[in-house]
This record gives C-alpha cells, structure tokens and sequence, in this order.
C-alpha cells in the first residue's frame, strides 16, 4: 500500500508539472532593469528651505522655524526670516517677536536664559508668537532691515508684528529688567498684553 502510494503521489507531482510548464498567453516582458545599489540616507530638514504653505508645517518646516531663535547670526538674511515666521504666524494665529541683538551682549544671553528656564513664559511664546533673533554686530549690523522699525536705543530689544509683519510695539527690555535678570511679572504682562487675541 505505501508502495503505491508512492507511486500515486509521484503521478500527481508529475501532471501539477506538466500543468506549470504549459505555454500560457503571449507576454512582453521588458529587459531587466540594474539593480539600484546607491546608498540611501533619510530625508533630513534642511532649514534653509522656506516654510511651505499650508497648514501642517512639514519637517523642512519646523527645522526653518527653529533656525529663526538659534542665534544671532550674521549671515543670517532677516528679510528671509520674516517671511518664514510671516507664514508660521499666519498658520498658528500667532504674533512674530523680533529679538534684535548679538551674540556679544550679555543682557541677550540672560534673556534667553530667562524664558528658557521658566515654563509659563516658554509656553505662551510658543503659543502666541513666532520668535525670531535679528543679529545687530560689527560683522553686520542689518541696518537696511532695521531701519523699517523705530530705532533701538539698547540690546536685546524687542519688536512685536502682526502675523502680516505690521509693527505693534516696540519693547525696550529694560523697562523688563529686575537686578541682574529678568522680572517675570513683568515680562508675562508683556507677553500677555501682545499676545493675539
């Protein structure tokens, strides 16, 4: 019985074969194409790409909006910058704070400091206001662009614009200061009073 079991099974092999190896309908088939062997990299932001419009800010856009409150850089072009928290601001309903200084002024340090170190005032910058530092230096003091907004009499100073980039106040922060830092009561008024309503 195993034997021709066997026998049975091996027939059964040998017509599902046959059935495999009939010729089928006509089929062009295109040349093999090379394989692709270049290295691959994931996709990285690159924030000198502008924010696109829209409403989800895609990780091009975060990286550009980042860039605007890393530092005061020279090169940086603030005309550029502008435009890039115009459409974030546009997008988040949120105001644009310009924060004009340099990475040689102590009292922009301690600002910085500041607002990073308290969680109430980190929260409603970044829920009300698109931060952006415009470099004022030796190595480029960005007069053309500053020249648009009433002239700054100490650094850091502070500039709030509408979403569409309109002048809606101009802060001289040490009407802010308390001893060698910051009064947060005051510096929350402030942030309260120009936040969008």
């Amino acid at each position: 019985m195993r034997k021709s079991a066997g026998w049975m099974s091996m027939g059964v092999l040998a017509v599902a074969l046959a059935a495999c190896s009939q010729p089928g309908p006509e089929t062009s088939q295109a040349p093999a194409q090379p394989l692709d062997t270049r290295p691959t990299t994931a996709p990285a932001a690159d924030p000198s790409v502008p924010v696109a419009s829209g409403n989800t800010p895609a990780a091009a856009d975060i990286a550009a909006i980042a860039a605007l409150n890393a530092s005061f850089d020279p090169a940086r072009n603030p005309a550029d910058d502008l435009e890039t928290a115009k459409v974030e601001a546009q997008r988040g309903n949120k105001r644009i704070i310009l924060d004009v200084g340099g990475e040689w002024c102590p009292w922009c340090h301690i600002l910085d400091k500041f607002v990073e170190g308290d969680a109430e005032v980190r929260r409603l910058r970044d829920a009300n206001y698109v931060w952006m530092k415009v470099n004022y230096s030796d190595d480029n003091e960005n007069a053309a662009f500053l020249s648009q907004y009433p002239e700054v009499k100490g650094y850091p100073h502070l500039f709030v614009l509408d979403a569409e980039g309109g002048l809606l106040h101009s802060q001289f922060t040490g009407e802010l200061e308390k001893g060698k830092g910051y009064d947060r009561a005051k510096f929350l008024a402030f942030m309260k009073e120009w936040a969008p309503r």
